[in-house]
């Protein structure tokens, strides 16, 4: 139990980490500044319930697309793990990280009507660095235990991205931009810690280094 607990938490905090709504709070009141406070909500849900359904796509996917392609997964663990480290470098400069969406896209998603799905679902919230994420911890264990963990994993940090988005124009008043900026250094240290482990799994598991 204790370990499949230490599993739990490590998926959570990268899932969640990658996902990372806090630093799409600035992004999200631009894009929804034109709507009122249902509207709002509505592409909130919209937006959580896209990053849940595409994380979970391809984490029930992965070991079949790794099979189909080829790709084994000490490769997909070191590809991963260095998008992930520039994400989190990005993220170390309290930066949005252009892997997860550029000021063109936001500003394009500001101009439409309806922008819960793209670009608030993909790629703000489920970002290449979260579906490599899920991909690599799906292929990583293949028993239905951790399977499951990984689903509530993708669950929770789903559920917790639209209280977050939903709340956006309160959260960025309380927190401003420093406390923002804060936030997503504290999560840039610890995601460039996972792709740093995720590239040492994959060394490890191709015989390079023990």
């Amino acid at each position: 139990m204790a370990i499949l607990f230490q599993f739990g938490l490590v998926a959570f905090t990268s899932i969640f980490v990658l996902v990372d709504p806090v630093s799409a709070v600035p992004a999200f009141v631009a894009i929804t500044d034109h709507a009122d406070q249902i509207g709002r909500r509505r592409m909130a849900r919209q937006a959580a319930l896209t990053c849940f359904i595409v994380l979970t796509l391809f984490a029930l996917t992965g070991p079949e697309i790794f099979r189909l392609f080829g790709i084994t997964l000490p490769a997909f663990e070191i590809a991963g793990g260095l998008i992930l480290g520039l994400i989190g470098l990005d993220m170390l400069q309290a930066r949005r990280s252009h892997t997860k969406e550029t000021p063109g896209e936001t500003q394009e998603g500001a101009e439409k009507e309806d922008p819960g799905i793209i670009p608030l679902g993909v790629p703000m919230l489920a970002g290449p660095g979260a579906i490599s994420s899920v991909m690599v911890l799906m292929s990583q264990n293949a028993d239905w235990r951790h399977e499951v963990i990984i689903l509530t994993a993708i669950a929770v940090s789903a559920l917790i991205s639209f209280f977050v988005l939903a709340a956006a124009h309160r959260i960025s008043s309380f927190l401003h931009r420093t406390g923002i900026r804060i936030m997503t250094r504290m999560m840039g240290l610890l995601l460039t810690a996972i792709a740093v482990q995720f590239v040492l799994n994959g060394l490890r598991d191709v015989g390079l280094i023990r």
